[in-house]
Parts: structure tokens; C-alpha cells; sequence
């Protein structure tokens, strides 16, 4: 019974590590945590802090409360065709890595959690950017939209990223499937028949 406990929370940290690779609304799970997916569109997609990160790198979580460049590399033939726009909101409800575009649909006053939008535009160079100065720390939600050339149809890439905090990545998980691991092998080598039997003599003594 003891290993079957055992095995049941071992399954159970397994899942929320799958959760957490799966739940990134349109950023593509896997090594490079930057590429997203914007319908069947693939486009890199990171952020520079030219002003106090010189020419480093973020993706999901910008460090500094600062002017921030946002730049989309296109990875297919069919983006620098398209017009394409750009919006940053205000994650008022916490959706984070699980916001998709039918949370964004789902927002009555779209505008009013607008801090950012850079309207429609063709960029034929093969890659898209824009930029825009934070003033708060805060969680943000991304939303690209790409327009098809000469169909009545529009792909869309939502994702959320982090303003002015750390980055704890996935050392949470990792401790806490630490401590249940030990938990389990305390279990079943009978670490809690132990301490109740301590228990039981100190009621007596």
C-alpha cells in the first residue's frame, strides 16, 4: 500500500510538469522557449532592454521596468505578406502561461487593459518590431495578430510574460517533487509507524 501512495504522487508531480510544458497558450513547448505559433505561422519572438540589459535576450520574463524592443523573426514565407499587429494587456486575471485566444475573446473592455498596440502593418524585411517603456511590474499578455494576404481569415498567437520579477523557472517543481520523494520513502519504510509509536510511549511515560 505504502508504494502504491508512493507511486501515485510520483505520477502526480509528473503531471504537473507536463501541464506546465503544455500551458503556454501559443509558445511552443520545448527546447527554445521563445518560438510561438501564430495559427500554423511559426515566428521567433524575443525582447531586448537595450538600455540596462544591453543586447540580452528574454523571452518570457524581462527582468527591468524599462523601454522594451520587441522583435518577432518571421519562419514563414507567408508572414512578411501579411499586416500583422501587436498588443500588450494587463493579465488582470491571472491566466498566465494558460491564456489563449478565446480568454482574450472572452475580455469586455479589451482597451481598457491595453497598454500597448501597434496597429497593422506590413514588415518585409523578415522580421516584425516594436517598442514600448513599461512603467509597472506586473504580468502582461501578448497578443500577435497576422492578417492572410488575400483571404478573409486572421491567425493569432497570445502568450504571457513577466515584467520586473524573477524568473524561478522550474526549481519550485523540483523542490517539491524533492520533498515528496522523501515523504514516500519516510512512508514506506515506515517512518510513520515509528513516530507513532514514539508518540504512544510518551502519552505513557
Amino acid at each position: 500500500m505504502r508504494k502504491v501512495i508512493t507511486a501515485i504522487m510520483l505520477c502526480s508531480l509528473c503531471g504537473l510538469f507536463s501541464a506546465q510544458a503544455a500551458a503556454h497558450g501559443s509558445v511552443v513547448p520545448g527546447a527554445d522557449r521563445c518560438l510561438i505559433n501564430i495559427g500554423f505561422l511559426q515566428a521567433h519572438f524575443t525582447v531586448f532592454q537595450p538600455e540596462t540589459r544591453n543586447n540580452t535576450e528574454f523571452c518570457e520574463n524581462i527582468p527591468d521596468v524599462t523601454r522594451s524592443v520587441f522583435v518577432m523573426e518571421y519562419l514563414h514565407q507567408l508572414l512578411p505578406q501579411m499586416e500583422i499587429d501587436f498588443r500588450i494587456i494587463k493579465d488582470l486575471d491571472r491566466l498566465g502561461r494558460y491564456a489563449d485566444w478565446e480568454d482574450v475573446q472572452a475580455i469586455d473592455d479589451l482597451e481598457g487593459r491595453t497598454v500597448f498596440y501597434d496597429p497593422p502593418r506590413i514588415e518585409e524585411g523578415g522580421y516584425y518590431s516594436a517598442s514600448y517603456e513599461f512603467e509597472e511590474r506586473g504580468t502582461y499578455i501578448a497578443i500577435v495578430t497576422a492578417q492572410h494576404p488575400t483571404e478573409d481569415r486572421n491567425y493569432n498567437a497570445v502568450f504571457y510574460f513577466r515584467v520586473g520579477r524573477p524568473d524561478l523557472g522550474s526549481w519550485p517543481l523540483f523542490i517539491a517533487l524533492a520533498l515528496l520523494l522523501q515523504l514516500g520513502y519516510w512512508w514506506s519504510n515506515g517512518g510513520y509507524k515509528r513516530l507513532q509509536a514514539r508518540r504512544t510511549v510518551r502519552r505513557q511515560s
